[in-house]
Order: C-alpha cells, then sequence, then structure tokens
C-alpha cells in the first residue's frame, strides 16, 4: 500500500497529497470575507445616546406633524353625494330605471351651496365607492401595447383583454374590462346670482392627466394628425360604450387612446373607495374668488349605473396646496409619533435619573 502525507495550507484551502494531482478542501479561503474578519460597527445604546434622540425626534415631528395639519385644514373641500339611492333625491328615478342597456340618458339636477368662496384653481372630481378596481383580474385586463398606438395589437388584441377583446368578430378597441367600465356621466355647475340670472362655470378637460400618460403610454394608431375614424376602422366599440374611441370628443387631440377622461380612467386605484379628477376650474382674476359662496346646482347626464355592486357616487370641490389635496392623516401621523417619542423620552430621563446612579454604585466593587 502506498502511504500519503498530507500537508494543510490555510493560505489557498488546498490540501497537499503526495502523489498525482491536488484535492481540494471544503475549508473557505483564508480570506476576511469568507472567515468573517470584516470590520463591524455596533451602536452602544447608553443613556446619553438614547435620551437625545427621542427628543431630538419629537422636537422635529411636533412642529412639522403641526404645520402639515394645519395646512391641510386650510384646504377647502366641498362634497356631494348624487347616487340616488334615497327616494328624496333628485336622481332617485334615474337610479332606479338607468341601466348599461339604456338607449336614452336620464338627467337631474341637485342644488346645493357653498358657504365660503373657493380661491385660486378649483379642481373637480367624481368619486366612486365600493369599486373594487385593484382586483387583479380586472387590473390585468388591458393590452398596453394597443394603448400605445401598435396596429398590430389593434387588430388582435391580447389575450389579457378577454371576454372584452372581441365583439361582433371585430377587435374591441380599447380592449378590456377597465376600458369597458370607463367612468362615463357628464356633470356640469351652474352658479345661481342673487339677480335671478344662471351663469355657466366653465370647466377645463385639457391638463387633468399626467403628462408621462398623455405624452408617452398613450398613443394613437398612426401617430399624431391621423384620420382617427379611417385609423379605428374594423375594430368595435366596449360593449358598455355608446360611441366609438374615435369620437370620444369633438377635438382631434383629445380623442381616441388619448382622450384625458379616458388616460385618467385608466389609471386604476389601489382602494375601493377612490377619487378621480374630472375638470379644473381655472382662476381668471385676483380680485374675485374662483367659486364665490351662493347657491349652486350641479347638473348631470347619468349615464354610469352603480346599483349592482351597491357603490357610490359623488362629485368634490376642492382646492390644493403644496402638499397635494386634503389629507389630515399625515400631520396627525407626525405628531403622533413626535409625541410618543417626547414622552418616552421623558419616562426613560425619570427611570434613568432615579435608578442609574443606584446600578453604577452596585457596579464599583468594594
Amino acid at each position: 500500500m502506498m502511504a500519503s502525507s498530507y500537508n494543510a495550507k490555510e493560505e489557498d484551502g488546498h490540501i497537499t497529497v503526495s502523489g498525482p494531482g491536488t484535492l481540494k478542501s471544503k475549508k473557505p479561503d483564508n480570506t476576511a470575507f469568507k472567515q468573517q474578519r470584516l470590520p463591524a460597527w455596533q451602536p452602544i445604546l447608553t443613556a446619553g445616546t438614547v435620551l437625545p434622540a427621542f427628543f431630538v425626534i419629537g422636537l422635529l415631528f411636533i412642529p412639522i406633524g403641526i404645520g402639515l395639519y394645519v395646512t391641510s385644514n386650510n384646504i377647502k373641500e366641498f362634497e356631494i353625494d348624487y347616487t340616488g339611492t334615497d327616494p328624496s333625491s333628485p336622481c332617485y328615478n334615474c337610479s332606479v330605471n338607468f341601466s348599461w342597456n339604456s338607449s336614452r340618458s336620464c338627467s337631474c339636477s341637485l342644488p346645493f351651496t357653498l358657504e365660503q368662496p373657493f380661491e385660486s384653481n378649483v379642481f373637480v372630481y367624481y368619486g366612486l365607492s365600493n369599486f373594487y378596481q385593484n382586483h387583479r383580474r380586472y387590473v390585468k385586463s388591458r393590452d398596453d401595447s394597443q394603448l400605445n398606438g401598435n396596429v398590430d395589437s389593434l387588430k388582435s388584441p391580447s389575450k389579457e383583454c378577454e371576454p372584452y377583446a372581441h365583439s361582433d368578430d371585430k377587435p374591441i378597441a380599447p380592449c378590456g374590462a377597465i376600458a369597458n367600465s370607463m367612468f362615463n356621466d357628464t356633470l356640469e355647475l351652474f352658479f345661481m346670482d342673487p339677480n335671478g340670472t344662471r351663469i355657466q362655470i366653465p370647466l377645463t378637460k385639457r391638463g387633468i392627466a399626467w403628462w408621462t400618460d398623455k405624452h408617452v403610454k398613450f398613443r394613437n394608431p398612426g401617430g399624431d394628425g391621423a384620420n382617427l375614424t379611417a385609423v379605428f376602422q374594423g375594430t368595435s366599440k366596449p360593449v358598455n360604450w355608446r360611441r366609438p374611441v374615435s369620437e370620444l370628443d369633438s377635438d382631434p387631440e383629445n380623442s381616441g387612446f388619448v382622450n384625458e377622461d379616458f388616460i385618467v380612467w385608466m389609471r386604476t386605484a389601489a382602494l375601493p373607495t377612490f377619487r378621480k379628477l374630472y375638470r379644473i376650474v381655472q382662476k381668471k382674476s385676483h380680485l374675485v374668488p374662483t367659486l364665490p359662496s351662493g347657491n349652486y346646482t350641479l347638473e348631470v347626464v347619468y349615464n354610469y349605473p352603480v346599483r349592482s355592486f351597491d357603490g357610490r357616487k359623488r362629485m368634490i370641490l376642492s382646492t390644493i396646496s403644496w402638499m397635494g389635496g386634503k389629507n389630515p392623516f399625515l400631520g396627525l401621523a407626525y405628531i403622533t409619533v413626535g409625541a410618543v417619542c417626547f414622552l418616552l423620552g421623558v419616562v426613560l430621563l425619570v427611570i434613568h435619573h432615579k435608578y442609574g446612579s443606584r446600578n453604577n454604585s452596585a457596579d464599583i466593587p468594594n
């Protein structure tokens, strides 16, 4: 029998054999990384570091939270529900009788009063409740390639759009459940002047969609300036739509896939109760409020039924600030965290003052 001698080398992790070949050891290389000798830092939590941290966080977060809360409260907001579930509601008949199969629209008027004037630009939102746009199958039911203007996808929609991909043996444009359920109520505002004159409030429908959505994600087939009627020839409108996508607006720059109402709807909401931007009331003069206080009328063309899923519809008027819309939660969260940290700092300071010297004296040897 041949005798073998071994010589282990820690430097390279190999075992030398007195014979042909070299056997590789399972021992890791003798490096700082593999032998876990890298320099490390671990904080030592003492009263001198923890207590100031709690007090600093508290003193910073509380004033920030107060500022956010006051800013949010200064934002003016008005909301009116026009679902029509109550028999006394002006929209009750529309709510009961209208459905997706109705051939004629239903209109209703809701009077309301603004107690305070709205300064600066006023944003008009529509809100829906109990509408789950975050459902997995609903979110996936779209063809982004088709919405980006791809001609092949226009004629052959994605399978994700089923069962809203074809209708009457024609491809649906735009396909999918999201597009098929697009919100289509028409909302108009009128100011009732004290002298009896009824003044319509001009609503701006451009600039309500994100710039990236309008100019990058959504494009019409054939590019800008194309004849939309010819481009979408051979396709079918979504099942629940009253008119084809090429006729969404009289302005060709706001029709087809680049229609801003359509783009806003296609950005799905994360929660079942949500609001989406509908129109903007532009401020015209710094001397006159955008919406003065007084009596108003909301004219609704009721095209969107919600009774089938126990939903609710509402119109919201709101101003904005540097932090966006009205949201008191962020300010309250900052105030709560700051107050808790400051309170913990006080409690720990009392405990340290009362028991810290005792523990230190107990550690001193006789």
